[in-house]
């Protein structure tokens, strides 16, 4: 019972998703400090704000009530600009991963994994020089008999 466990566990493909699900989780902290420290200053200086996040649209439909009875303050916000920072983090988390991880991995397994020449399958005719298959006794263009 426990080999198969150890067989399955063992297995690239879960020890793989294991390590990336890791290293992304820690590479996340490292992207929003990226944009919350970096980006988000050069956007402030353009701007003018230090980020999207107080970009929000005000829905005047709803008025609910908070605890005490005072309208809730979040009521009827929807957080544009929060959005927008997270699409932009996200972006940045993929466009880093896809240009360090992703295209080094694949080029690196394309240069390891140079695929053989596949075999001939044609011969040329001796007489007229046309492209023939290997088994062929005769050719189909001159139709002068071929060596196998």
């Amino acid at each position: 019972m426990l080999k198969g466990f150890r067989d399955f566990i063992l297995r690239g493909n879960v020890v793989d998703l294991a390590v990336a699900v890791i290293i992304g989780a820690a590479f996340a902290a490292i992207t929003n400090s990226l944009v919350t420290d970096i980006i988000n200053p050069f956007i402030a200086a353009v701007v003018g704000k230090p980020d999207f996040s107080a970009i929000v649209w005000h829905v005047h439909l709803f008025h609910k009530a908070g605890a005490a009875g005072a309208p809730d303050a979040n009521a009827g916000v929807i957080q544009v600009g929060k959005f927008l920072n997270n699409v932009i983090s996200f972006l940045l988390n993929a466009a880093v991963v896809y240009f360090v991880i992703v295209l080094p991995v694949s080029k690196l397994l394309a240069r390891l994994n140079k695929a053989e020449p596949a075999p001939p399958s044609t011969k040329t005719c001796p007489q007229c020089l046309s492209e023939i298959p290997l088994a062929a006794k005769r050719c189909k263009f001159c139709t002068e008999p071929v060596a196998v």
